[in-house]
């Protein structure tokens, strides 16, 4: 019998999406990439912020 492998199966879903929307809307990718590392950039400032403060 054939064992379904789930976990590869979202994984390759999720690079099929990734590459579906990179092809369709490179612009936009771009923009959501900028997002997403705004937003590590703001965690890890807090985070610098709240250690300064926490030893300040």
């Amino acid at each position: 019998m054939c064992e379904v492998d789930v976990k590869k199966i979202l994984t390759l879903a999720a690079i099929a999406l990734v590459i579906y929307l990179l092809l369709n809307d490179p612009q936009g990718a771009a923009n959501g990439v900028q997002n997403v590392l705004g937003w590590l950039r703001d965690a890890a400032q807090s985070v610098i912020t709240f250690i300064q403060r926490l030893f300040a």
